[in-house]
């Protein structure tokens, strides 16, 4: 183990944000603010543009709040587990929940044409069509603009509230150095989980699975989970190599640290592929008609070769990839795999939206391109800008020194 004086040392120099790491956020805020522009210039002047935006708009907006949900879930993880070993870590992912209020902005483009009757996104917007449709008519008690509106102020006021509570907290125990926040914030994070639970399934229902209403599954809610929590894993495992350059955070997280990540990394690409084998099984096996003809749209005329890609680089590349103890522990490999997975998270969703705008054929255009990383690219800046304000680690958490010795001398 490290050694008390050293630890004492340490504790001396709270880490922050250099001008180095500021510097750049201008820069990406610039570079996806101008993809987002030119995503809308080419919706607006480009044939069936409009329809096109917006399906990329909700895989791009998701994406982001895709990470925001899993920093949640990893803060609420911790609490709920008294974990010590991942203090100096978990400021980032405290900083990544807090960008679901832009998440939250970047869905009103959605929403809002909702409110206007817009249909082309979610077909069950239109009313006459929807009590026409024999299996939809049956659902419009839940898929009905009102009520549709309705959850989406509820699920981010309850995630902006969470965030926020968690978050403030630990930034407050920063100056206080209070251990009862400890204590209080464990107590919290019981039920916190149980509304997160709740919210992000039925949230995934409504952004994702109403986009073709007559399919069923009880499963989605975890698969979409699933598809955070790499998110996140890869998220923080990037903003820990990135800020490993500064001279006081570097040292503080050690190989033990980057191995928990990894493992954690590798144990949800498990995950993922169990709960999509799964999914994929059951369907198979049962042959309903309403819930085989998502994965009919998903095979066919050339998305079954995204299908494939998913296959590959969702589990079975990244399973052999990360299954090395040496991977694990090796900051710039590790790193190589998180921005895989990240952007294996960007197809997937892409997968799960897409197909509904053209079941007959893929047409992937820049108008993806630029949608989705604008959207990323926006979403990051807020997050650096976060981070750029606030120390780097929750330096007053009585459980720091345990993080902090997490190291094999």
């Amino acid at each position: 183990m490290s050694h008390p004086a050293s630890t004492e040392l340490t504790l001396e120099r709270v880490p922050m944000m250099g001008e180095a790491g500021r510097g750049k956020i201008k820069l990406i805020a610039l570079i996806g603010i101008v993809l987002v522009v030119v995503a809308v210039v080419l919706g607006l002047t480009t044939e069936d543009g409009k329809r096109h935006l917006s399906f990329a708009w909700l895989v791009g907006a998701t994406f982001v709040l895709s990470i925001g949900l899993g920093g949640m879930f990893f803060v609420l993880l911790q609490h709920l587990t008294r974990s010590g070993w991942s203090v100096v870590l978990r400021r980032i992912a405290e900083n990544a929940m807090w960008t679901i209020p832009i998440a939250g902005l970047m869905f009103l483009p959605i929403v809002i044409p909702t409110v206007f009757g817009y249909s082309g996104l979610f077909p069950w917007i239109d009313a006459a069509w929807a009590e026409a449709d024999p299996v939809v008519s049956k659902k419009t008690g839940y898929l009905n603009m009102p009520f549709f509106v309705a959850r989406y102020v509820f699920y981010f006021t309850v995630w902006i509230f969470m965030a926020r509570y968690f978050r403030k907290a630990s930034l407050t125990q920063d100056q206080t150095r209070d251990p009862a926040i400890t204590t209080r914030l464990q107590s919290r994070a019981a039920p916190g989980m149980l509304v997160f639970a709740l919210t992000a399934t039925f949230a995934s229902f409504d952004f994702i699975m109403s986009l073709e209403p007559h399919w069923f599954s009880t499963i989605f809610g975890v698969y979409f989970f699933a598809g955070c929590t790499l998110s996140i894993y890869s998220t923080m495992i990037l903003a820990a190599f990135f800020l490993s350059k500064n001279p006081d955070f570097g040292h503080l997280v050690t190989k033990e640290h980057y191995h928990d990540l990894g493992k954690w990394l590798f144990g949800f690409v498990f995950f993922w592929s169990y709960i999509a084998f799964s999914q994929f099984m059951l369907y198979w096996y049962a042959n309903i008609p309403e819930e085989t003809e998502w994965l009919v749209h998903r095979q066919n005329h050339g998305w079954g070769y995204w299908s494939l890609v998913l296959i590959f680089g969702h589990c079975l590349i990244p399973f052999g990839g990360l299954l090395s103890r040496h991977v694990k522990r090796n900051k710039k490999v590790l790193s190589c795999w998180a921005v895989w997975l990240l952007l294996m998270q960007m197809v997937d969703l892409f997968w799960l939206i897409r197909p509904l705008m053209n079941s007959h054929g893929v047409h992937f255009g820049l108008i993806d391109v630029a949608t989705v990383f604008g959207l990323a690219f926006i979403g990051l800046a807020y997050g650096m800008q976060l981070t750029s304000k606030q120390p780097l680690i929750a330096h007053g958490d009585p459980r720091l020194r345990e993080s902090l010795e997490l190291v094999v001398q």
